[in-house]
């Protein structure tokens, strides 16, 4: 394979400031037979698959797509550089979280100007002595990514275990600090999830072991703290490799959690956390098509279910009765318009984050008269309310945090009694920032099929509606996770270049209740893509873009979505940013062996099979590349990804370069030292998003300076 790197005359019309054009790097073709009992197929860049990730042909080839991406946007290297300062600007880099209370202590996440990772904090709350439990800073020297992913502290508040990842492949190692001392005790156990719950014992520790090949959580093992890696115990066993697995403790620590789910199905063993050497107990035996999750509060499991309900209701059980679904009582029935996100349970109050018309709202009930329910109220056309930590249970306060488009995210505590809310913190945006300068709309596209498409539009207050704007368009659409319109200090940098935001809130999601998941899934998973489509079009002919400044992005799943409304509506695109991006659909699905794929088969379809063997090739982005003018592309992977491996879109943009038939550029950025998440540093993630955004800026020709003041 060689890589030939030469200057030429610029064609890409769309970026006026490049002076030269730098030749790609060069993938040779190595045909290899996909072998499926649907048919076979021909895929000359299989060979760019490496699970050892050391090839140095292949490594040798991801450097040499990253020194192409360096010299395309060396022309641009001054506004990448003043977007930088921009979107780290922002920041307040000495900043502490809201303190929350748990036991004897406060606990907040402190950051320090110039530092890149956390400090994790505790405060006695009667003595005020503070303590520190993690300087993440420190830790994370000599690695080039570094992360803690999670913290449990013992029930006796003495010691700390936490999970790191190392790689960024999300394969954790376990290590327990005793918090006064700072003594460690690295057991040896590695190639874990980073679930963790404590038993009352302050000793025994619950982790999940995954499977060395395919990542997924297999095996909950019983651990004690100081004893080594080959003593610890096998709790359960999972051996049906559709299901996640997770372990946490309830809310009032009484339970040891063991919470498996596939796409469509749940069951939850639960173990008394007084007795971590006792007998599981399953919550209900799982069964297809019915999902629940559960806490625990004064000898009863409240469950948030959609057994025959869709959009979820909640119901309880007591603790003594459990085994059955027979046994379990409605506590809020289910209702056809609104959807139960979430719940947080106290003593005398039941709290419900649900979604409504696309909207997440929060309200309150007292349990001795549940429909005597109050809604926190706001203002604001687009918002999300979520709730905040919330970690005791005998208390009249409910924390939660309020954000939008245009709000940067305050946390509320509220008297769940009288309805006083206090503002705890508001996120502060260094600078001249002012909420009034910005404007957040709720609009709505029609979709092909006439179905109503919300859509969440920030601009600033001057944009005038002509169709002069660039547009940057994101959605996600899978999974049934939904795009909620948070505050984000970073796109500024767009919008007061004269951008208009928007979020699409396509189907795939769940914005409009469990229906809309269900319509942007399996079978119907095209309608996801047909829907962004729709949007575009709708916010053109509605003159808030320039047909000729449209950018879309999307990650992961939205990185799939990314590729099939490139090869589906090429015209409708200027540009393209398709991070992480899930391309190779069918292949990946057919291989078991891959991280995640026997997961997904409830979310995609199993491709052994008809007819999704040809429902998703027709739509499978890499597979669906055809000789026709592309969008601009910037492509983005991490080396160490687990989620979606990083061969998909080098194999992707291979074969898009040696397709497509117009001149615009594709560049492709490969972090060598992460995974799915990027870099782990705050500061060196920022700098990745600006680098997208210089990226898009200058695609478009829009201003190298913000003109709204």
């Amino acid at each position: 394979m060689t890589f030939v790197v030469a200057l030429s005359g610029c064609s890409q019309k769309s970026s006026e400031s490049m002076q030269t054009e730098v030749t790609p790097p060069d993938v040779e073709q190595r045909p290899y037979t996909v072998e499926s009992p649907q048919g076979n197929r021909v895929d000359p860049y299989y060979w760019l698959r490496d699970d050892s990730r050391e090839d140095p042909e292949i490594i040798a080839y991801l450097e040499a797509e990253n020194e192409y991406y360096d010299s395309y946007r060396a022309h641009y290297s001054e506004l990448t550089e003043r977007v930088t300062e921009e979107v780290i600007g922002r920041i307040k880099q000495d900043d502490e979280s809201v303190p929350y209370p748990l036991g004897d202590y406060s606990y907040s996440t402190r950051y320090e100007e110039g530092q890149e990772y956390p400090i994790y904090m505790r405060k006695h709350l009667e003595t005020g002595q503070e303590q520190t439990l993690l300087n993440v800073n420190e830790l994370a020297q000599g690695f080039e990514y570094f992360s803690v992913s999670n913290w449990e502290v013992s029930p006796d508040q003495q010691w700390l275990a936490y999970m790191v990842d190392t790689s960024g492949r999300r394969q954790y190692e376990l290590r327990v600090r005793h918090i006064a001392s700072g003594e460690e005790h690295n057991d040896g156990l590695t190639g874990l999830s980073a679930a963790i719950a404590w038993a009352k014992d302050n000793k025994t520790l619950f982790v999940i072991e995954n499977d060395p090949q395919t990542l997924l959580s297999t095996r909950v093992l019983k651990h004690e703290v100081g004893t080594p890696a080959d003593s610890a115990e096998l709790l359960y066993e999972e051996t049906d490799n559709t299901f996640y697995m997770w372990v946490y403790n309830t809310t009032d620590h009484d339970y040891v959690v063991i919470d498996l789910e596939s796409t469509v199905s749940s069951e939850v063993h639960v173990l008394d956390a007084d007795t971590p050497d006792g007998e599981l107990q399953v919550i209900a035996p799982r069964e297809r098509d019915v999902l629940y999750t559960v806490d625990h509060l004064e000898g009863d499991f409240i469950i948030t279910t959609d057994w025959d309900a869709p959009n979820f209701r909640i119901m309880k059980v007591d603790a003594d009765e459990i085994g059955s679904r027979d046994n379990w009582e409605i506590v809020v029935p289910h209702r056809e318009d609104v959807m139960i996100q979430s719940i947080e349970v106290f003593s005398d109050y039941l709290a419900i984050n649900e979604r409504s018309e696309g909207l997440r709202r929060i309200r309150v009930a007292p349990w001795e008269d549940l429909e005597q329910s109050v809604f926190i109220e706001t203002d604001e056309e687009a918002y999300v309310m979520s709730f905040s930590t919330n970690y005791q249970q005998n208390t009249k306060e409910l924390r939660f945090n309020y954000s939008s488009l245009t709000t940067p995210t305050i946390t509320y505590a509220l008297d769940m009694e009288t309805g006083e809310q206090v503002e705890l913190k508001q996120t502060e945006v260094v600078g001249d920032f002012d909420s009034d300068n910005y404007v957040t709309e709720r609009v709505w596209a029609t979709a092909d099929d006439g179905t109503q498409i919300p859509v969440t539009l920030l601009h600033h207050k001057n944009f005038e509606q002509d169709g002069t704007a660039p547009l940057y368009q994101y959605a996600y659409g899978s999974y049934g996770s939904s795009s909620d319109p948070y505050f984000r200090s970073s796109v500024l940098s767009l919008v007061d270049r004269g951008f208009v935001y928007a979020i699409a809130h396509i189907r795939g999601g769940q914005e409009m209740g469990r229906q809309w998941y269900e319509d942007g899934k399996m079978l119907n998973k095209i309608n996801t893509f047909t829907d962004f489509i729709d949007v575009t079009e709708f916010l053109v002919a509605e003159r808030y873009a320039d047909p000729q400044k449209v950018v879309a992005m999307g990650g992961s799943a939205g990185g799939l979505l990314m590729g099939a409304v490139a090869n589906m509506a090429p015209e409708l695109y200027t540009g393209i940013v398709a991070h992480v991006p899930f391309v190779d659909v069918v292949t990946t699905m057919l291989d078991e062996s891959i991280p995640l794929t026997t997961n997904e088969f409830d979310e995609w379809g199993n491709p052994k099979h008809q007819p999704y063997y040809d429902y998703m090739l027709s739509y499978s982005p890499y597979d669906q590349v055809s000789a026709q003018d592309y969008p601009a592309f910037l492509v983005t992977t991490g080396l160490h990804d687990s989620q979606v491996q990083y061969f998909e879109p080098a194999k992707w943009v291979a074969r898009l370069r040696d397709l497509k038939t117009d001149d615009n550029p594709l560049v492709f950025s490969i972090n060598m030292d992460a995974g799915h998440g990027g870099s782990s540093g705050r500061f060196s993630r920022l700098e990745e998003v600006a680098q997208e955004y210089a990226f898009v800026i200058d695609l478009v020709g829009a201003s190298q300076t913000p003109i709204f003041e």
